[in-house]
């Protein structure tokens, strides 16, 4: 018995040797992250419908805009994609809440890289199937405020342009022809 002791007391310090402490410095184990920023000044900013028609932005005249509600329609049902322009790096996501209207949406939004005319911008951006209940948040003509953690809060005052892209884009693209007379029931 004395000698199976003996002979795991002199094992023991070979396998000390086989594992090493390593250092290394705080700041480098720490992940690389983007600065937050403070919310921008969106007294002035105003929905623009784009040039294609395919989506609206929110922003400053002549500014590259904040957010972005963006319409993808094909042969299946359309996608409503909302974009934040700010900072993000790649393999980020977050929660980004919109509250107006009388509710409380919270979409789940991840880095994304732009298309090429943006100049390679990593942005956030959440997609969602346009009948998603919770876009309903851009339905009506309430104030709204979006608040993305990090990248501060848009505060976007009433309009009723969202409300309208959203109803424009959940029907495909179709637009109701005018009645010709209260007598008319609905067309379109």
């Amino acid at each position: 018995m004395a000698a199976l002791l003996l002979a795991a007391c002199q094992q023991q310090p070979a396998a000390r040797e086989e594992t090493q402490t390593q250092r290394i410095a705080l700041a480098d184990a720490r992940a690389v992250h983007a600065d937050a920023i403070p919310s921008p000044d969106t007294k002035a900013a105003r929905w623009r419908v784009r040039g294609d028609g395919q989506g609206i932005d929110f922003g400053d005249a002549g500014q590259a805009p904040l957010m972005t509600l963006d319409c993808a329609i094909g042969d299946g049902e359309p996608t409503m994609h909302i974009i934040r322009h700010a900072a993000a790096l790649p393999g980020q996501s977050a929660l980004f809440p919109v509250i107006g209207n009388g509710m409380r949406s919270r979409f789940l939004a991840d880095a994304r890289l732009a298309d090429e005319g943006d100049a390679g911008e990593w942005r956030w951006e959440a997609t969602l199937p346009a009948s998603d209940p919770q876009l309903d948040v851009f339905a009506g003509n309430r104030p709204l405020t979006a608040t993305l953690p990090g990248r501060g809060m848009l505060e976007i005052r009433a309009s009723r342009i969202p409300g309208e892209f959203l109803d424009w884009c959940r029907k495909s693209g179709q637009v109701a022809r005018p009645r010709q007379s209260e007598d008319d029931g609905p067309t379109g």
